[in-house]
């Protein structure tokens, strides 16, 4: 059976897509069958970037690890019961078909609430959580007094993880390994730096998460995305020698995938 990821949290701009990205693509280079859906399916940056990626492909004549892309396969709705959801049938039928030939589903969720949201955070195995380091972006899974000290109360999107692992305890499966990554993390030491890794950390044993670390802000990011490609796969296009930013940035990544800690992973990238 395939092991499922869902990247989620319901703020854009945490770099969810990023994080997408760099762990469908990472996984498939380490020789792992990697299937991904994605389910903002307006904005689809995630299969944007494996569309771009298969064109690159073909384009130059060379082949990389690939991440298969799948969409949401149409239901019937004369088949539905009475109160029944399609979208939940439309993201059960698509897992159910790919866990048997995957060895990972990765699901990349929309920055906003939503019904297939919802239902692939609770089939969620390993749960990843971008986040800005910044308390606008904690705000998503806590609320502080006005120091950002305390923590007064669990966000709506904390208390639906919540839920999902509720439902999966009822069902008998295992529990969510819920990780948060923190991105965008200031190379210096300042005040809110400190204070958001107090929190954090704070938070983390209040509702049960565990704290990874994510990306810096880096252009190389975009620069590469109209390609499809990763830092790992720059020595197979022909760059011979990486900036410095670029294997720190590469570094970045490696250190990510340690700390997911992912079933039958062995990190040699």
């Amino acid at each position: 059976m395939a092991h499922i990821i869902v990247v989620g949290n319901e703020k854009g701009g945490a770099g969810k897509s990023t994080v997408s990205m760099h762990v469908a693509t990472a996984l498939a280079r380490l020789g792992h069958k990697v299937a991904a859906l994605d389910l903002d399916l307006r904005q689809r940056s995630l299969g944007r970037y494996l569309e771009n990626r298969k064109a690159f492909m073909a384009q130059v004549g060379l082949e990389l690890p690939i991440v298969d892309l799948h969409e949401l396969p149409d239901i019937d709705p004369d088949s539905l019961q009475p109160g029944e959801n399609i979208y939940d049938h439309r993201l059960s039928a698509a897992v159910s078909s790919l866990e048997p030939d995957n060895d990972f589903i990765l699901i990349d969720c929309p920055g906003s609430h939503t019904r297939l949201s919802q239902v692939a955070h609770s089939l969620a195995d390993t749960l990843i959580t971008p986040l800005n380091d910044s308390f606008v972006d904690f705000d998503l899974l806590a609320h502080t007094d006005d120091k950002g000290d305390k923590i007064t109360g669990p966000s709506v999107y904390s208390e639906m993880v919540w839920n999902a692992r509720q439902l999966r305890a009822q069902a008998g499966l295992k529990p969510i390994d819920w990780i948060v990554i923190r991105n965008r993390v200031g190379t210096q030491r300042m005040v809110n730096k400190e204070k958001m890794e107090r929190a954090i950390n704070m938070l983390s044993k209040r509702i049960g998460f565990r704290v990874a670390p994510g990306f810096s802000e880096r252009v190389i990011f975009r620069e590469l995305f109209p390609r499809g490609l990763t830092l790992l796969d720059l020595k197979d296009v022909g760059v011979k020698q990486l900036n410095i930013s670029n294997i720190a940035a590469r570094q970045e990544l490696r250190d990510m995938m340690k700390e997911l800690n992912l079933p039958g992973v062995e990190i040699n990238i």
